[in-house]
């Protein structure tokens, strides 16, 4: 096998044969920094040849059987829960899966969730949870299903065992300018879903200003492929699109969000995040196949207490102590509505880039987070405010990163004029 003969075919608009994407895959994942079978800039020229011709179904499910067998997969069979997984492709105020995780094993399914860390405007799960005292991510596969057996869900990174050619992709394509390749998109998310050994998977694409997919297009396309992909993998796997122009609840920031679930586990929250709770709960209990008569509905579950209750068992398995406080910002400033009538926009994406002017967001993979950084709004759209009320919180640990935060939000609201609404699912596939 030649790289260049693989890049040119690519290049050109051919279909890579099975042999090649293997093999290139392969040659890629076990070469090292110093020797590599195959080299970045040529793996970096085909990134760049797929973004711009695709893959068809066939390579792409290939492509991504490859990232499979680079590594390990897990094994959870013998549990005596059917397993079911949820990925979120990213929002701001997304903290759904720390409310729905402990919902949907209170129901009865088992949830082995890897999930990562925030990176630009849109926060990561673990950064969420390791605001939690005590709180660990790094379990081994051993300790994870020891915690699945004893509790039934458990959150946490992904080892390096599992495709650890993905990872050394992401990183080239983060440098190369070749991570908007929805191709590479969907066989990067689906090899680390499918790696984690799930029984079936649920996602939620984000669609809008302040999602991976502003437009409802290239959401459905992309949650399309993820679909094909887990159903030629052998995973059952629905989607939905769901609406990130506005931020999800109140709260955005690792800490703040974490507070707001715990909110809605405790029976109360904002609408939207228990709506998408509930919906997201209930596809995912239909998707392992636990939506009979006799099921139980993740609404009764909040309502109950069990989630709850879940919850705390949960915290506990992974060292950290869901009665301790949450750590919060040393300082707050607010930033106050300049006249009065109904706010009819509020965009996303301006708040979760504030959000990480503030501190609850990285750049780079290196940066690290404050855990109480971040924003509480007040008002959202279709919400009467009044000239002088308070618009949002600013809470972070150094002042000076108040003003370039008020400044991503110059111009993200508007008071006045016609509110364009959206409904919270957009689509449904799968």
């Amino acid at each position: 096998m030649d790289p260049i003969d693989i890049i040119t075919t690519k290049r050109d608009g051919g279909e890579l044969s099975p042999e090649q994407i293997d093999w290139i895959i392969g040659a890629y994942a076990n070469g090292d920094d110093t020797t590599p079978r195959v080299a970045d800039e040529q793996m970096a020229a085909l990134a760049m040849a797929i973004l711009w011709r695709g893959m068809t179904r066939a390579e792409l499910s290939g492509w991504t059987a490859a990232m499979l067998r680079s590594g390990k997969r897990l094994d959870f069979t013998g549990l005596e829960r059917p397993t079911v997984d949820k990925h979120s492709t990213g929002g701001v105020g997304d903290a759904i899966t720390v409310a729905l995780t402990p919902t949907v094993v209170a129901c009865g399914a088992a949830v082995p969730q890897l999930s990562g860390r925030g990176l630009g405007h849109t926060g990561g799960t673990l950064d969420k949870l390791e605001s939690v005292p005590g709180w660990r991510s790094d379990l081994s596969p051993t300790e994870m299903r020891r915690v699945l057996e004893d509790v039934g869900g458990v959150v946490c990174a992904p080892g390096p065992e599992l495709a650890p050619a993905d990872r050394r992709l992401y990183a080239l394509r983060d440098a190369t300018a070749t991570v908007d390749s929805l191709p590479l998109i969907a066989s990067s998310v689906m090899s680390k879903k499918l790696a984690e050994g799930t029984g079936a998977l649920v996602l939620d694409v984000k669609v809008g200003s302040g999602a991976f997919m502003p437009d409802t297009g290239s959401a459905r396309e992309l949650a399309q492929t993820m679909v094909d992909l887990g159903a030629d993998h052998g995973v059952p796997t629905r989607a939905l699109l769901t609406a990130m122009d506005t931020p999800l609840g109140y709260r955005v920031g690792n800490a703040l969000e974490v507070a707001e679930a715990v909110e809605v586990l405790a029976g109360g929250g904002p609408a939207d995040m228990v709506e998408l709770t509930v919906t997201l709960g209930r596809e995912m209990l239909a998707a392992a196949g636990m939506d009979g008569p006799a099921a139980r509905d993740p609404a009764a579950a909040l309502a109950d207490g069990s989630a709850m209750d879940t919850w705390r068992r949960m915290v506990r398995a992974q060292g950290g102590d869901p009665m301790a406080p949450l750590p919060e910002a040393r300082e707050t400033t607010r930033i106050l509505v300049p006249e009065s009538g109904e706010l009819t926009r509020l965009d996303a994406r301006a708040v979760g880039e504030a959000a990480r002017r503030l501190g609850a967001g990285r750049s780079t993979k290196e940066d690290s987070v404050s855990p109480g950084a971040g924003i509480t709004l007040h008002a959202k759209p279709g919400d009467d405010v009044r000239a002088g009320s308070p618009l949002a919180t600013l809470h972070a640990d150094d002042p000076a990163r108040f003003g370039p935060a008020s400044e991503a939000l110059a111009g993200a609201y508007e008071v006045g004029g016609k509110r364009r609404t959206f409904p919270l699912v957009v689509g449904k596939l799968g």
